[in-house]
């Protein structure tokens, strides 16, 4: 993010006085004529530059008067969101790390360096047994003083008001400033763009760190703050403490959301359990928020044609755009997606899911509130592939992917529905995975509660699907029968005992057969064979991603309220 540029007013004067200092012995209407042009030509420049600055930090905090504050450094305002602070110490730690190697990345001998104990930004930390500290004492001197670090924490719930504010919408700014430096995480992701000053990162010496935490809020979100401090200069350790002088929520109506941001390194955590994973994921991966402020991303594909993103927010009936180049830009590509039911607001999630190109490049759009798969024509005109299956209507299509002779597979779960599976709506009494080609459907698997994801393999001999069930968090794999039906349906990968909230949604497959599938806890890559080669942890769970870029290498990931994207080694399979 950078700093929007400005020109001093003292400095235009400065030009006008030596415009007509120089022409002093001129007409006047001439000298008039010419700081009249002066002037118009310096208020291009700034209106220009203001214009590009504009655009480049399109997410930075807003600095105007908020609508409504609640202090953090206050009992009541603690109290307001339901929170505690909370403290802790770090301490300075010797770890095995890796020289630079030849490709300049930590492949080289082995050397000893130094690290710190907590690493407590993750929104997942356990703080329980941490010292409880009063908002009143946010000020008092912290940690040992000297070369020193340390964590405050705090968790806090959106209230609906704050005085005779409504908060539904607003966008959220948490401002604080610590002696002497500070860094701040939101929800487990500390973000950061090149030539960034401040927000999440270091500002500067005893300077405020200010950044939204929150593009449109609710009443009852919970958002967790971590702030680590640090004394400083660090070249020459100060003989004081830590301690932070202010914590404030801040309020605005009117935020724009969702938006673009320029591409920002956020933290990422690879578990490695084979050697094959480091054909895949490079020794030092990184990932790049792209844009934020989404209700729940979904669905990505990549349009080969175009050079840009595709992807769903079923929560607000949308299918978004991201383009890549420069610093990226977002655009809505279409509006009620998914559905145009005069009943929406009983739907949690009426939009589009999954989306896929046929093989004469036309959109596929599985609608969740219109219970079918269509396709977009040229003319912008919807075509149903698929509404219903033996004169009942389906329950709402989640994911799509098309076999090479033209089948579109898609599974067929009811999470569209109001009311899930006892929604009165749901009129087939399973969740199907469907085939359709020619205005023909057919049924090819109920062996799920809850098949999500799918995809095939390379040479299309097998085909995948994973389920959403928090009791069978498994993925199976099936025959491709010539005629488009499956066979031998067996367990490939069982997760259940891996525990965590999160059970299976997307699933990709890339060009040498290893599996992509969003399970708990993060995204778990899995060889041809059925073996789990390491799992790539995200700030935000990442339910569903696509294959992008010109050499199909990035993986674009829809994570929660926010769009992602990685670089790695190998390219994967896509329409």
């Amino acid at each position: 993010m950078m700093t929007p540029l400005s020109i001093d007013a003292s400095l235009v004067r400065a030009w006008a006085t030596q415009l007509n200092r120089e022409h002093r012995d001129a007409p006047t209407g001439a000298s008039l004529r010419r700081l009249r042009f002066t002037v118009v030509f310096i208020l291009g420049v700034l209106l220009f530059l203001a214009g590009r600055a504009f655009a480049e930090t399109n997410a930075d905090a807003p600095s105007s008067r908020p609508d409504a504050v609640i202090d953090l450094a206050t009992k009541e305002g603690v109290d307001l969101v339901k929170g505690q602070w909370r403290y802790s110490d770090t301490k300075i730690t010797q770890v095995d790390f890796k020289a630079a190697g030849a490709d300049k990345q930590p492949t080289g001998k082995s050397v000893k360096t130094y690290d710190f104990v907590p690493h407590a930004g993750g929104a997942d930390f356990d703080d329980s047994n941490w010292e409880r500290i009063e908002p009143a004492t946010l000020d008092a001197r912290r940690s040992t003083g000297r070369l020193c670090f340390n964590w405050y924490r705090i968790n806090i719930t959106i209230p609906p008001r704050v005085n005779d504010v409504d908060l539904a919408g607003t966008t959220a700014i948490f401002q604080t400033s610590l002696d002497d430096y500070a860094e701040i995480w939101v929800d487990g992701e500390l973000a950061r763009a090149p030539g960034q000053s401040g927000g999440s990162v270091i500002k500067g010496w005893n300077a405020a760190n200010r950044l939204i935490i929150n593009r449109s809020v609710q009443p009852g979100q919970k958002i967790q703050l971590a702030i680590f401090g640090i004394n400083g200069p660090l070249s020459n350790p100060p003989t004081n403490y830590i301690w932070m002088r202010e914590a404030k929520l801040e309020f605005y109506k009117d935020g724009i959301a969702p938006v673009a941001i320029t591409p920002s390194e956020v933290n990422v955590e690879i578990i490695r359990k084979d050697p094959a994973l480091d054909t895949i994921v490079p020794p030092n991966p990184k990932i790049f928020k792209l844009a934020e402020g989404f209700k729940f991303t979904e669905g990505p594909v990549w349009d080969r044609r175009g050079g840009y993103l595709l992807f769903s927010d079923p929560n607000s009936n949308t299918i978004y755009k991201y383009s890549p180049d420069g610093n990226g830009t977002l655009t809505v590509f279409r509006e009620k997606s998914g559905y145009e039911g005069a009943d929406i607001t009983e739907y949690g999630q009426p939009g589009s899911n999954g989306l896929t190109f046929d093989r004469e490049g036309r959109l596929t759009i599985n609608q969740h509130g219109n219970r079918r798969v269509a396709r977009l024509e040229s003319d912008g005109t919807l075509i149903v592939l698929a509404d219903k299956f033996e004169g009942k209507r389906l329950n709402s299509p989640n994911d799509l992917v098309y076999r090479s002779d033209g089948t579109v597979y898609f599974t067929d779960p009811p999470f569209g529905l109001p009311k899930f599976f006892s929604d009165p709506r749901k009129e087939l009494p399973f969740s199907g995975v469907f085939a359709a080609k020619d205005g023909k459907i057919q049924l090819v698997s109920t062996d799920l509660t809850g098949p999500n994801g799918l995809a095939f393999s390379p040479d299309e001999k097998f085909f995948y699907v994973d389920n959403w069930d928090d009791h069978k968090k498994v993925v199976m794999r099936y025959e491709v029968q010539p005629d488009g039906s499956l066979k031998n349906g067996k367990l490939f990968f069982d997760m259940t005992s891996a525990g965590t909230e999160d059970a299976l949604d997307g699933l990709k497959v890339d060009k040498a057969g290893n599996l992509y599938v969003s399970g708990p806890g993060g995204l778990w890559i899995l060889s041809l064979q059925g073996k789990h080669l390491g799992t790539i942890i995200a700030p935000k769970h990442p339910h569903n991603f696509a294959w992008g870029d010109a050499d199909g290498k990035t993986l674009y990931l829809c994570a929660r309220s926010g769009l992602y994207r990685i670089k790695l080694n190998i390219e994967g399979i896509r329409p």
